[in-house]
């Protein structure tokens, strides 16, 4: 997929910063509430969402990680890339590329199942390959395979009878296929002597333009390593959007600021942000499928990501890579169902909660002053509870079993009660010495995640230093 950026972050929030706008590039008109306010509109339903399926799939999963025999390094969706795999080789993948096997509604379902609220799946990945009957390439599905099937089509239309948005990734910059893309130096030649502006005008441009008027509602368009992007390019990629579905969310690496920011691949920032924002990652380690990589998360790590996440104020993009049939492997499907189970019981928890209103729970920094490389003092994360919240409601969901009475967190408001989500068995409050304490069930009700819900007076949380 892409490259990770890694960061480690300071107590005060360190996020992506937002792109520098590029000489030339086009500010849209308006005044700024007016724009701030569309965009606030816009994003509704995905600030409610909270958690989301990734499908990375294409032509990939054929090698599945490796090329004539050798293990290819890095990621699954990257072997063209990383084996320097000539475009008339790479070529000879889409006869052999018939996932007989695809159903579009039993990938809805599991995303359902799994309590996922949003679908993005791969239109066009780097190595310029097309899940849709392009005009503007015969380079996809439908006219390169013996699979012949529209993959969006079927899956939008499976997504809108069970109720799903969906999204399209699209790889805006990097095409290896191209001769003018980017990425492709073994083929073409340096991405410097390219007519790159050939490119975009000729198949991005014109494929954007099909995503957004061929598959109904687009939920968002996900671009991605805004390489070359320069000038008037994102700006134009912009306005295709805004122009045929005003509604439709981008995300932050078209190379212009886009409606929310994209973290760095499976990377949690340490505190939180009021911005929208979203952590695209993986259930194992690569993105399109590798035959040898089944070191998949447990189903505890996700739900606790999940709800680290939320409780930052993001959203979670979590991946699948089906194989070439058009499989999603058993063991992500077994792990996203276990989470799904768990958030029918709990997931007021998560889906259109606010972030936490206090913030201790979530780390500290170094008390030596210890820095990283890049001169950011060092934080260490906490990880035995999180909270999310509601007005009125406070959700503390622990990951670990609380040892003794938990004190709550100082504030000025009452506590009115409190009660498990899943089962809403009342939990026992106390007051010693002007602290509010839990009174927790031990063995903890859910050893994998237990939320509990405080109701406080007010809608929102004023904090205190003293009881």
């Amino acid at each position: 997929m892409r490259r990770a950026i890694v960061l480690i972050v300071a107590p005060a929030l360190l996020f992506l910063a937002r792109p520098s706008q590029a000489p030339g590039q086009q500010t849209p008109p308006g005044p700024p509430q007016q724009i701030d306010a569309a965009k606030e509109k816009r994003l509704e339903w995905f600030r409610a969402a909270k958690y989301g399926l990734f499908i990375h799939w294409g032509l990939y999963s054929i090698p599945a990680g490796e090329w004539n025999g050798k293990r290819s390094l890095g990621l699954g969706e990257w072997v063209m890339f990383r084996s320097t795999v000539p475009v008339k080789e790479y070529e000879k993948l889409a006869p052999r590329f018939n996932p007989v096997k695809f159903n579009a509604d039993e990938w809805v379902t599991l995303a359902k199942d799994a309590g996922m609220k949003y679908i993005v799946i791969t239109s066009k990945h780097h190595d310029g390959f097309a899940l849709w009957k392009s005009k503007a390439s015969a380079y996809n599905i439908v006219d390169a395979t013996p699979f012949k099937r529209d993959v969006l089509k079927e899956l939008a239309d499976a997504c809108a009878r069970q109720g799903l948005r969906l999204g399209f990734y699209y790889s805006q910059s990097q095409d290896w296929h191209e001769p003018n893309g980017a990425g492709n130096t073994w083929d073409f030649g340096p991405d410097e002597k390219k007519d790159y502006d050939q490119y975009l005008r000729g198949k991005a441009e014109p494929q954007v333009r099909e995503l957004l008027t061929g598959y109904g509602p687009v939920a968002l368009i996900w671009f991605d390593t805004p390489r070359m992007m320069t000038g008037d390019r994102p700006q134009r990629f912009a306005n295709i959007v805004r122009t045929l579905q005003p509604n439709t969310l981008i995300d932050g690496r078209l190379g212009t600021e886009g409606d929310y920011k994209s973290t760095g691949d499976n990377v949690i920032p340490s505190n939180v942000s009021a911005e929208a924002w979203e952590v695209p990652a993986t259930i194992n380690h690569t993105w399109g499928f590798r035959k040898d990589d089944t070191d998949w998360k447990s189903a505890g790590q996700i739900a606790f990501k999940l709800v680290d996440i939320v409780s930052k104020g993001g959203n979670y993009l979590l991946n699948v890579g089906p194989t070439s049939e058009g499989v999603i492997p058993q063991a992500s499907q077994d792990v996203l169902r276990t989470v799904g189970r768990w958030l029918q019981a709990n997931g007021e928890a998560v889906y259109g909660a606010g972030a936490t209103p206090f913030g201790e729970e979530l780390g500290e920094a170094s008390a030596r002053g210890a820095h990283d490389v890049r001169g950011e003092p060092l934080v260490y994360p906490q990880t035995q509870w999180r909270v999310t919240t509601k007005p009125g409601k406070l959700y503390f969901t622990f990951f670990e079993e609380p040892r003794a009475l938990f004190p709550l967190p100082l504030m000025r408001n009452a506590v009115k009660r409190a009660y498990r989500l899943a089962d809403k068995a009342p939990v026992g409050v106390k007051t010693e010495k002007g602290r509010t304490l839990l009174d927790i069930e031990r063995p903890i009700y859910d050893p994998m995640a237990t939320v509990i819900v405080v109701e406080v007076d007010g809608d929102r949380v004023e904090r205190t230093k003293t009881p």
